[in-house]
């Protein structure tokens, strides 16, 4: 009698974890599936700044908010009536050499003689907060200002949405930058980014986003 209860038992416990595990699979897949939505339309929506110092030295690094300053100046002027994000490419790619010039007259300017490489691709990004907006990990179309060997700390924003032109401190991004992103993405997308909701769910849906991101399980480039 004892032999058949162990062997019932011993099924009952085969069967409950079998069933567990294909729950955690299960989930597991669902979890990769809505990261990729998620993170495909961000990815779909943005483009952004990206300018790689020389070096760490307090000199280069401060060469390279110099250089940054510049190139957003010019940026607002070129991207401000912006529409969409290819829009925002193609406008970069337009003005690539101009890119090129404001920042190699900016180090020629400040006493240095470092080369500069300008191109527009896809890199990988980690979390950044603009204000009361934050983007996850993710690979992202950018335009890429490399100030000499660009082996010093790196300074990103988003050019668009224009949230580069967002005065940090304040924690408040324009209206008109979240409203781009609201028509761009779904009302869930945006709540995920935007700091201002409080729902736990909606927060540890980011936490999930960007766990999947920074540990490369999730491939998101292009």
């Amino acid at each position: 009698m004892k032999t058949l209860l162990n062997i019932i038992c011993s099924k009952k416990v085969k069967y409950s974890l079998i069933l567990i595990i294909l729950l955690a699979i299960y989930i597991f897949i669902s979890a990769i599936s809505y990261v990729t939505a998620i993170s495909s339309d961000l990815e779909d929506s943005i483009f952004r700044l990206h300018v790689l110092a020389n070096s760490d030295s307090e000199e280069d690094q401060n060469l390279k908010y110099i250089v940054r300053d510049n190139l957003i100046e010019y940026m607002n002027t070129i991207c401000a009536n912006t529409k969409n994000k290819q829009e925002a490419i193609e406008i970069a790619k337009e003005h690539t050499d101009e890119f090129y010039k404001i920042a190699k007259q900016t180090i020629i300017d400040n006493g240095y003689n470092y080369d500069v490489n300008v191109e527009i691709g896809n890199f990988a990004f980690p979390t950044k907060t603009y204000g009361d907006i934050s983007i996850p990990a993710g690979s992202y179309d950018a335009l890429r200002v490399k100030i000499g060997k660009a082996e010093g700390q790196n300074w990103w924003c988003v050019m668009f949405p224009p949230l580069c032109f967002v005065n940090v401190s304040s924690g408040i991004v324009p209206d008109e930058s979240k409203k781009i992103l609201e028509d761009e993405l779904s009302d869930e997308e945006y709540s995920i980014i935007s700091d201002t909701d409080t729902n736990s769910q909606i927060k540890f849906k980011f936490k999930i986003i960007e766990l999947l991101q920074n540990t490369n399980i999730l491939t998101a480039k292009k």
